[in-house]
């Protein structure tokens, strides 16, 4: 079975104004570059954008920052603004290759809303997928950034999937209004 990695981007703005990725991406990488030795995927995929112009994006920035086997195809995807577009705009690139498995590694407190994004969309595709999250500390402002992320899940996803028809995906399913198939969440393996 064809089996890729998908790693959604997260940063901030430094005081200067930089845009790099945090901690926890870092943390995502390395856990796929674990995931990469222990099982060669087809891909690995970085998602992400950076809002500075011309500043490298989240995936650029998770891309320079891998460590795992050279012998792996990686993909940088620079232009997802959020979890749903990191789902809607790496579908395509796994479709087109044959993908039919992906492990999706993320934080611990992002991992309900990439399970109802990723584990939502992919099936209809005929992508299985499973999970790896990452310890992430639940900080007030990461635990407020959730809740607001929670509140607009379902628009968004609905937009993501008006995106992915417009790209008339191989394989794909009508849309509906929520359903939701969100996958199982495996062991990293050490």
């Amino acid at each position: 079975m064809s089996w890729a990695i998908v790693v959604p981007g997260s940063g901030r703005a430094d005081r200067d104004g930089t845009y790099r990725i945090g901690p926890r991406a870092v943390a995502c990488v390395r856990a796929a570059a674990r995931l990469a030795e222990a099982r060669r995927p087809r891909a690995v995929v970085f998602t992400g954008w950076s809002p500075v112009p011309g500043g490298p994006s989240e995936a650029d920035q998770m891309r320079a920052a891998w460590d795992g086997p050279d012998d792996v195809e990686l993909l940088v995807e620079t232009t997802a603004t959020i979890t749903a577009e990191n789902m809607s705009r790496t579908l395509p690139l796994l479709v087109e290759r044959g993908v039919r498995e992906v492990t999706v590694v993320c934080g611990g407190l992002h991992l309900p809303r990439v399970r109802f994004y990723f584990g939502g969309v992919y099936p209809r595709h005929g992508i299985r997928c499973t999970y790896v999250r990452t310890r992430q500390a639940p900080t007030p402002p990461a635990l407020a950034r959730e809740l607001v992320a929670v509140a607009l899940m379902r628009g968004q996803r609905r937009q993501a999937l008006a995106e992915l028809a417009g790209l008339h995906v191989p394989g794909q399913v009508q849309t509906d209004a929520v359903g939701d198939a969100p996958g199982r969440q495996v062991a990293e393996r050490a």
